[in-house]
């Protein structure tokens, strides 16, 4: 078949590992064109990596037309639900960047608006694919930890003044949120991943370091239907440099913890049945290959075989909600400092609204 092409939407920080992993990773895919309202950011991707730069969609689409297969949203937080809104209307499959939305009615609006246009929506979830994290998913699927007991996420990072400065967005309630719905998104999705559904969350955060309407620190315990507890904790005051972002995994019949900096590294791998593959999983598949955006790479390379064989992919947008509502059920039990069953609908979370 032939190449399929994306148009990056948004090039900020975030749209140079799609584009390397694009460029670099994938040979079913390449750029077919940068967006960006600010043009200069636009034009500094298209020298790098040759495909053309644009200040809008409209103009994009004008010029390229039918060479467009796929869009990517790689824009801030708060503007993914109103880009998808008016990206479905070219019919285009549609990827987009963690979080989907800020607020779960706009999640839901934009799932309804690509399946209402017979488009398909994927929901970046990269973590999915380190190497750790598949052979620990396969131990799960095969029963190896038994009951369920404890899912414990830590996120310690640095983010200093001078990150959240760089853009006007960062750290806003209206555009991005906090550590929780910012930096912590990949490692919460990975959590219920995991642990499965939950059914309530208790939590408080706080701003410690930094001058942003929202949290740097803030942590939570979670009950999930199963039974099984979890705790949450994750920080961007963490100084002077990062620590960790890591998940353990705690059931009857075994234990696993993946820790490095995004969850890329085995350092505990213990069952009861021990078998022979054990020692080649830390051994072979122990931590990511050192490929750039290898991550990114496999996320897409998986997003172009969903494409292709017209088959579901591993984070559509129902997958990418899921670990939305658990989001925003942390936020409104710091509003409300109460207990947050899921299924609930928000009253006091402030996310994706004006200071």
């Amino acid at each position: 078949m032939n190449t399929l092409r994306f148009a990056l939407i948004g090039c900020g920080s975030i749209a140079r590992k799609h584009a390397h992993a694009l460029h670099h990773y994938l040979e079913e895919a390449e750029i077919g064109a940068f967006v960006d309202t600010h043009l200069p950011r636009a034009q500094e991707f298209s020298e790098k990596y040759g495909a053309p730069a644009f200040s809008s969609v409209p103009e994009m689409m004008r010029a390229m037309g039918d060479r467009i297969d796929v869009f990517s949203v790689l824009t801030p937080s708060g503007a993914h639900c109103e880009n998808v809104l008016d990206l479905v209307e070219y019919g285009r499959p549609i990827v987009v960047e963690k979080p989907m939305a800020l607020r779960l009615d706009d999640a839901d609006r934009m799932i309804e608006a690509c399946d209402a246009h017979g488009v398909k929506l994927f929901v970046v979830h990269q973590n999915r694919y380190n190497l750790p994290i598949v052979r620990a998913r396969e131990a799960l699927e095969q029963g190896r930890f038994g009951r369920l007991v404890l899912g414990t996420i830590r996120l310690r990072w640095t983010r200093d003044q001078a990150y959240y400065d760089s853009a006007s967005w960062r750290g806003t309630w209206a555009h991005d949120g906090g550590v929780f719905m910012n930096q912590a998104a990949h490692h919460i999705d990975m959590l219920t991943w995991f642990m499965g559904h939950v059914e309530s969350v208790r939590s408080m955060a706080t701003t410690r370091l930094v001058k942003i309407e929202c949290e740097d620190t803030g942590v939570a315990v979670i009950r999930f239907n199963s039974g099984a507890l979890g705790v949450l904790e994750a920080t961007t005051a963490t100084r002077p440099k990062d620590l960790e972002g890591s998940i353990s995994i705690l059931g009857e019949k075994g234990s696993v913890v993946i820790g490095g900096f995004f969850m890329n590294e085995i350092v505990t791998w213990q069952f009861e049945d021990k078998r022979p593959i054990d020692d080649e999983v830390i051994e072979k598949y122990g931590t990511n290959p050192s490929a750039v955006a290898y991550n990114h790479g496999e996320y897409l390379r998986d997003v172009v075989a969903a494409l292709r064989t017209k088959k579901a992919a591993l984070v559509d947008g129902l997958e990418g909600r899921k670990s939305l509502e658990l989001i925003t059920a942390l936020y409104e039990s710091i509003e409300t400092n109460t207990d947050v069953p899921l299924r609930f609908r928000a009253r006091k979370c402030r996310l994706g609204l004006a200071s």
